[in-house]
């Protein structure tokens, strides 16, 4: 199956979708920016976490923090919205890895995260036809 671009005579979403996706997209930027901007600045809180509690070098912490602001402004982009997701996913599959090298709970700190990381492909699938004849391709 080649996927292209929609035609016009594709559906296209619905206000509640659009309105879903709006919020969805809003809630991943606000937090991603407060990740972001804490690892930027090294807010002590931040560098409690990364550095003590995940045993990573606070010299990681701008790079982890630009990363998180490369993706999302690709993400935010529409023209690289699904190379911004991707990217994000790819953050999200870093942090159940490091969750699972310091023995985190399932629960709420899995569960949070892979969440968000639903919550990063939800609104694409909302807005984009070809997230959702991908998604429906494997059907």
């Amino acid at each position: 199956m080649i996927l292209t671009e929609p035609t016009s005579s594709q559906r296209t979403p619905g206000r509640a979708a659009a309105v879903t996706a709006r919020v969805c997209t809003g809630l991943v930027t606000v937090f991603l920016l407060f990740v972001a901007f804490a690892k930027l600045t090294a807010m002590p809180m931040m560098v409690d976490t990364t550095v003590h509690k995940m045993g990573f070098p606070p010299e990681s912490m701008p790079v982890t923090g630009a990363v998180l602001v490369i993706s999302l402004v690709l993400y935010l982009w529409r023209r690289t919205e699904i190379l911004g997701a991707i990217l994000l996913t790819a953050v999200v599959g870093g942090a159940v890895a490091v969750h699972m090298r310091i023995s985190a709970p399932l629960v709420p700190d899995f569960a949070v995260v892979v969440g968000f990381g639903a919550l990063v492909w939800l609104p694409l699938y909302l807005r984009n036809d070809l997230v959702r004849r991908m998604v429906h391709a494997g059907r």
